[in-house]
């Protein structure tokens, strides 16, 4: 295995955790709007705040050492990116900012605030809609180079049902895996009322997730064969994907294992994750960047991939402790402390 497949997979890793923490945080934020526009919130806002509280301020740490690895594993990524996500990751950026202002002013006393309110649910979708933006552009099509000058085609992008299917996969994607979080953490906290609530969000979220991905799937074929032609090839990786949807759904429906429920999840989407990711090689972004081609030096490579799996190492243990004291503390999840 060279040290560009290593890399890329490190930093994969860091791109899945962060779609796992960050769906979470995105979706709790969505429910606990429509909670409180359906005189709900109650039931489940408590809930969600005491999930909230700990880590809500560890949920980008996945992101930074992402975005830090890909430019330093591979320079030209900066470049090419740099220009086309102008647009949707300057509004990224606002929008994350608006949700890190909401944190503040809850922890200091304006959780009442509709505006506030409005603005954490809104955020929860558009933030992975825009964030979504990248994997859209690296199937290629959307930006052109010609004299050194990068040229990004928004009307192709805007009118693009590829594009827009993958906007819908990121929404429902989070949604179902915070639901199904959420009624895990419900179960542990023994909260009937929540419970039976973030459990009818879960069954309901599974169905749309599935037609996303069939939806997005059909919609790369037309945009991108060899891409499509690969994911074909490693069809048992997205059967086992479906797998863990149905034993994640079943379970759900039968009320039972909750816990059992959000790991099959969790596999759920680290199969399809790294399914598309590998049949996506050696494209970063087709067809300019490669893996191979534009990697950084080989002894910078290593460099860099045994400071991140330093960095992984360091992480996750932090998180496991963070659970552990916080998400996971009997007296705690129950509002005890």
């Amino acid at each position: 295995m060279t040290y560009e497949i290593i890399g890329i997979t490190v930093l994969w890793l860091f791109l899945y955790g962060y779609v796992i923490v960050a769906s979470i945080d995105f979706g709790a934020g969505f429910f606990s709007y429509y909670a409180k526009k359906t005189k709900k919130d109650h039931i489940i806002n408590q809930l969600i705040s005491r999930y909230l509280s700990p880590v809500w301020e560890v949920t980008n740490v996945f992101f930074v050492f992402f975005f830090v690895g890909i430019v330093g594993f591979f320079p030209d990524t900066a470049f090419y990116y740099g220009t086309a996500l102008l647009v949707p990751g300057s509004i990224a950026i606002i929008l994350l900012a608006i949700r890190g202002s909401f944190y503040a002013f809850e922890s200091y006393g304006s959780k009442q605030s509709n505006v506030y309110m409005f603005l954490y649910g809104a955020t929860g979708l558009l933030i992975p809609a825009s964030l979504s933006t990248a994997l859209t552009l690296s199937e290629g099509g959307f930006i052109t180079e010609t004299n050194g000058e990068i040229t990004m085609n928004y009307l192709k992008l805007f009118t693009s049902p590829y594009s827009w299917s993958v906007v819908f996969l990121a929404i429902v994607s989070v949604l179902y895996i915070s639901a199904t979080f959420l009624t895990f953490y419900a179960s542990r906290a023994n909260d009937t009322e929540a419970l039976k609530l973030v459990r009818k969000y879960a069954l309901f979220w599974g169905t749309p997730t599935i037609i996303a991905a069939l939806t997005t799937f059909i919609a790369l074929g037309q945009h991108n064969q060899r891409h499509y032609d690969r994911m074909l090839d490693l069809w048992w990786v997205f059967g086992l994907s479906m797998g863990f949807f149905m034993i994640s759904l079943g379970l759900i429906y039968i009320g039972k294992y909750y816990g059992l429920a959000f790991i099959s999840v969790m596999l759920q989407f680290f199969f399809a994750f790294f399914g598309y990711g590998a049949s996506h090689l050696p494209y970063i972004l087709d067809p300019y960047i490669t893996i191979y081609e534009n990697a950084t030096h080989q002894s910078t490579g290593i460099a860099l991939i045994i400071v991140f799996i330093a960095g992984l190492f360091l992480l996750v243990p932090s998180l496991i402790l963070l659970m552990k004291l916080f998400l996971f503390n009997a007296d705690y999840v129950k509002g005890k402390k």
